[in-house]
């Protein structure tokens, strides 16, 4: 049989807040939060531990949180500087082995099985890489160390994050001791509809699943849910009890689906089509060149909303496959309008999203009778090419200039926020 193996999951402690209070010695000793100080209906994206003492959260608003805590010190999320920081971490893990796998921004798997040979022990490993990235960054970090990912992650969310050395091993040793007591809230992936369900069913703790056997909590499932509950039960069945033979993958990538944009909008400004029809063409032009970027072009435009005017609401998403596979701007730009206006009911947007999917490789395309699609792509590269070197905001159409155009904001943010 092989060697059991040693599986990390690293996670950085209010991520965004102690990148910031790094880069702010003076406010080592204050409460910070991550949030956009002038939106007081915005939302808490990070907290350090002294603002979480105070009862600030993460996602509350921030005139709630100032309410909690009025010395709190709100600072603008700056979401390239994070993007730098995460990776600057990903590279101190790529030194102790090749095997690591990014979970989110502030969390990483790593397989260090092939690694104690060389570095120590595993704790001696955990200890090694908090140190080097607290020195590096600023960040402390929390180490799980299980034999599976499931069981690491649930030793960092659980266990390594109350204690003051940050590490916690979760085995098959002790893991009926230490796991399977917890509330079964505390299992990965069970959310708090799930939560209702087991306690319905009478499983309170992870143990109650675990030491089930597997037919008869398959039984229970399907009675509470439905026959098609078999794989949802194997899974939180497996999860119960730490089994989980997915690798620690390097690259995490497969081939792409589809290529998507989308935009949150303040539904009071956006009641009118030719408000709209901006916001649906820059969100085109974004798409278009992601695929272009990454060498793709699809068929498939597809199109969703939601809108609502405060007492209704509605949305939709339509689809729509064209003649040929494209990347060109005013080709899926067409499709995407013509979609909207059959579809949308006239209340005011609150939401817009477009995709390109049914993707192909764009080192070819379909010549026509009517247009010179060789030179527009050529146009479109071109474009591309100056707004990689000088920024998204170096080229802009006339209409995002407009009061209703959402480019010039965009392309200061990454994720909807602010580099």
């Amino acid at each position: 049989m092989p060697p059991e193996r040693t599986i990390f999951l690293v996670d950085g402690q209010s991520f965004y807040a102690s990148v910031e209070k790094a880069a702010h010695p003076e406010y080592h000793d204050k409460p910070v939060a991550v949030g956009d100080p002038e939106r007081k209906s915005g939302i808490i994206l990070a907290a350090c531990p002294i603002a979480k003492s105070k009862g600030v959260t993460t996602a509350e608003r921030i005139g709630e949180a100032l309410a909690k805590c009025p010395d709190l010190i709100v600072i603008r999320p700056r979401m390239q500087r994070y993007i730098t920081i995460s990776l600057l971490i990903t590279e101190i893990f790529e030194s102790i082995t090749d095997q690591v796998e990014p979970y989110s921004i502030d969390e990483q798997f790593l397989d260090v099985t092939g690694s104690i040979a060389t570095f120590g022990s595993p704790a001696e490993i955990a200890q090694s890489i908090q140190s080097r990235i607290l020195l590096s960054t600023g960040v402390w970090s929390r180490v799980g160390i299980g034999p599976t990912k499931i069981l690491a992650k649930m030793a960092t969310d659980n266990f390594a994050k109350k204690r003051s050395d940050g590490i916690f091993k979760l085995g098959y040793e002790n893991m009926e001791s230490d796991l399977w007591p917890l509330p079964v809230h505390h299992m990965f992936m069970v959310g708090s509809r799930m939560t209702k369900h087991f306690m319905y069913m009478g499983l309170n703790t992870i143990g109650d699943i675990a030491r089930m056997p597997l037919a008869d909590f398959k039984r229970r499932m399907k009675q509470r849910m439905g026959k098609q509950s078999d794989i949802q039960a194997e899974y939180y069945w497996q999860t119960a009890r730490g089994i989980d033979p997915s690798p620690v993958v390097a690259s995490i990538r497969g081939n792409l689906k589809s290529v998507s944009h989308g935009k949150a909008l303040r539904s009071s400004l956006y009641r009118k089509l030719p408000d709209i029809e901006v916001v649906l063409l820059e969100l085109v032009v974004e798409v278009c060149r992601r695929a272009r970027r990454l060498g793709y072009q699809g068929r498939v435009v597809s199109v969703g909303a939601a809108e609502t005017d405060g007492e209704r609401s509605s949305g939709f998403g339509r689809q729509m496959t064209l003649q040929q596979p494209t990347s060109l701007t005013h080709e899926v730009a067409a499709a995407a309008r013509q979609l909207f206006v059959e579809h949308w009911r006239g209340l005011p947007l609150s939401h817009l999203y477009i995709s390109l999917t049914q993707l192909s490789d764009d080192k070819t395309y379909q010549l026509t009778l009517f247009e010179d699609r060789a030179e527009a792509y050529d146009i479109e590269r071109a474009t591309d090419e100056i707004k990689d070197r000088y920024g998204s905001h170096a080229l802009m159409r006339a209409s995002s200039l407009l009061s209703s155009g959402v480019a010039r904001e965009r392309s200061e943010q990454i994720g909807g926020h602010y580099k």
